[in-house]
């Protein structure tokens, strides 16, 4: 009985949770339909609700904003906007925090998550896997002896949280995986592990100097 019983769960609780993430995802994207005009909305027009107009309504939202700040027009718009926002007290500090966070992670010339490591974390025998979110430098790096990175350790099974410190380069291990591998483990706790094949040679040496 034990036995059917994991096996049942092990087929329903991936296709739960994926059903739940979904409708969750979807709800809120619909939230967008309220920017339409009640005449517009699909109430309105068939008399039935269709959900998933509000993700095609986001999409279309995102995709025309980044062609529409491609061009002279849209820059200058985009700069009064930025300059407007950077006017207002309070929300000024909370604006420039968050797009400096975002101009760093999403921007295609950015480092920030680019490369999975092996840290020394939580102790100096153990081994964490961590990505690079920056170079030490500036008056951070005047303090320090040596080439630093800024690394984020995501917690498991939920990675958005995690610790945030600089460690000695030489110290660290570059992973030849993508982050996406390297997400997957962690949420799975490790039972979804990277390939055997992926590390680099540099792996037997840990500290990445030479013998």
């Amino acid at each position: 009985m034990k036995k059917y019983l994991l096996t049942g769960l092990l087929v329903w609780v991936p296709l739960g949770i994926t059903i739940w993430v979904l409708k969750l995802t979807i709800t809120t994207m619909d939230q967008t339909l309220l920017l339409l005009p009640d005449a517009l909305q699909s109430e309105r027009l068939i008399g039935i609700h269709i959900p998933g107009l509000g993700v095609i309504l986001t999409v279309a939202i995102v995709v025309g904003t980044g062609l529409l700040t491609r061009n002279i027009f849209g820059q200058r718009l985009l700069s009064y906007w930025d300059g407007l926002l950077h006017r207002i007290p309070f929300v000024s500090a909370i604006y420039k925090s968050v797009k400096q966070v975002s101009d760093t992670l999403l921007s295609s010339n950015g480092q920030a998550f680019r490369k999975v490591l092996l840290v020394r974390y939580p102790h100096p025998e153990a081994w964490s896997l961590a990505f690079q979110t920056s170079v030490a430098g500036g008056e951070v790096a005047s303090h320090m002896d040596g080439e630093y990175v800024g690394v984020f350790i995501p917690t498991t099974p939920s990675p958005v949280n995690g610790f945030y410190f600089y460690v000695r380069k030489a110290d660290t291990i570059e992973l030849n995986i993508s982050v996406d591998v390297a997400l997957k483990s962690i949420i799975s706790m490790g039972v979804v592990a990277p390939a055997a094949n992926v590390l680099p040679s540099s792996a037997s040496n840990p500290t990445g100097n030479p013998n």
